[in-house]
């Protein structure tokens, strides 16, 4: 007969300890160690988890022969882009988001379009009725009779209907409302979240099955329930947006089958979530022409060039520190490049408060994007406009230089497409391919002389 244990588990990060704590080491979190009874077996109850259905051998790479299974493709080519060309068989797929942002719109879109190329697909919902799911998928058009709805949240019992239909694709909505029965702890606690996500993994490898769980978020926007959640999946998927703004992103930030870099973009309506082909012509749709504080860069999301809205504003201040906020990008680029124009170029920056916006609810990160932030705080400094069909693309040094960047070809074809008339980009950049017709590019070694072509002085 196995043996229990008392133990106490942080419902934060997952931290154990044999006795009560008020304050986790882990995460420093006051009131989150919770008891939880672990099992102890036996020496000869220990049951074999392997992630085959046979017995693993040792066997060299080279005699180890790799299938090229065909992967699932949704239809859908911008959750396509972020998967990496689809789904592959045999994954585990993990989307985090916030409450309402549209996680259960996306994959049961998903679903009917993988259900409609003649697969078997299982959405299992620990949250809804099955008439429920009946109600939304009606309005979102989802009615495949390839399309199987489960409302359940008993882990076995999800087992067996799995292992019945053996479909291509489970869709699990959520994971913290499904259950281990042989964890004493409550659904969703760490124990029951890293228990439940091992068998699934398990089950997705054994029987070739991709699984998509959703995952709920905490206030800081990361996934509920212990670190280690993220590590056993293959993939990690973050939807975001704002509830008042109708675009959102999905954003790949593990994968395991393609490039962390790649995001798609979706328009939310009534009828559910439409894909936005053209994100660099939606980021600019509502910019204002010839006022200062604004330029345009070009920006690499993954394989796919964007180009963005960059916004500033610099106004005296009223506060003995300046302030310094920035929404899209990160707030300690923004100081350094408000040090360099006040060190290199002469703007007393000192008791000025500045804040830099990216247009749209994108985030960037690349520093390619300094040498356009470095002109909209100039440009709002001046109060001198820039120039409305220019493109600015650059990353900024502390001595002042521009320094190149990469795939500086696909950022200028990017900007021709949308009727760009002039680029500045880094001098290094200029030479080594073909300039497209109708384009003006302009090389510059200097912030300085950053400032002067695009502001005239």
């Amino acid at each position: 007969m196995a043996k229990y244990k008392s133990k106490y588990v942080c419902q934060e990060c997952g931290y154990e300890s044999p006795k009560w704590m008020g304050k986790c080491p882990g995460c420093t979190k006051w009131n989150t160690m919770v008891e939880e009874l672990e099992e102890r077996a036996k020496p000869g109850e220990t049951a074999r988890r392997s992630l085959s259905a046979e017995a693993s051998r040792l066997a060299p790479i080279t005699t180890i022969v790799g299938e090229d299974e065909p992967r699932l493709t949704t239809n859908i080519s911008e959750l396509n882009r972020v998967l990496g060309g689809g789904v592959v068989p045999g994954s585990l797929v993990l989307v985090g988001g916030d409450p309402g942002i549209g996680k259960s719109t996306l994959l049961l879109q998903a679903s009917q379009e993988l259900a409609s190329n003649n697969n078997k697909i299982l959405y299992i919902s620990g949250e809804e009725s099955a008439k429920q799911i009946k109600l939304r998928a009606e309005r979102l058009g989802a009615a495949s009779p390839n399309l199987y709805v489960l409302a359940e949240t008993d882990l076995f019992l999800l087992e067996q209907q799995i292992s019945h239909l053996m479909p291509a694709v489970v869709i699990l909505d959520s994971i913290q409302t499904i259950f281990h029965p042989d964890v004493t702890s409550a659904p969703g606690s760490v124990a029951q979240v890293r228990e439940c996500t091992a068998h699934l993994m398990r089950l997705a490898k054994t029987k070739d099955i991709a699984i998509l769980i959703v995952g709920h978020v905490t206030k800081q926007g990361a996934i509920a329930g212990p670190r280690l959640l993220e590590h056993m999946v293959d993939s990690v998927l973050y939807f975001e947006g704002e509830r008042h703004n109708t675009y959102r992103i999905l954003r790949a930030v593990k994968n395991r089958f393609g490039s962390t870099n790649e995001i798609g973009i979706f328009e939310m309506g009534e009828d559910g979530l439409k894909e936005v082909t053209n994100p660099s012509e939606m980021f600019l749709s509502e910019r204002s022409l010839g006022v200062a504080g604004s330029t345009v860069v070009a920006s690499m999301e993954g394989t796919r060039p964007v180009l963005v809205e960059m916004q500033a504003l610099v106004t005296p201040t009223g506060f003995a520190t300046p302030r310094r906020m920035a929404t899209g990008v990160d707030h300690n680029r923004i100081a350094m490049i408000m040090a360099v124009l006040e060190k290199r170029v002469g703007l007393l920056l000192q008791n000025q408060d500045a804040y830099v916006n990216v247009a749209g609810g994108v985030r960037l990160d690349e520093p390619a994007i300094d040498l356009a932030v470095a002109v909209s705080l100039a440009s709002s400094f001046r109060d001198k406009q820039t120039h409305p069909y220019d493109v600015v693309i650059g990353e900024v040094g502390l001595t002042g230089e521009v320094r190149g960047v990469s795939r500086i070809e696909q950022r200028v074809k990017e900007a021709q497409k949308l009727g760009f008339k002039r680029v500045i980009i880094p001098a290094k950049n200029v030479a080594g391919w073909e300039h497209p017709r109708g384009l003006e590019v302009v090389g510059v070694q200097t912030v300085s002389e950053a400032l002067r072509e695009a502001l005239g002085g």
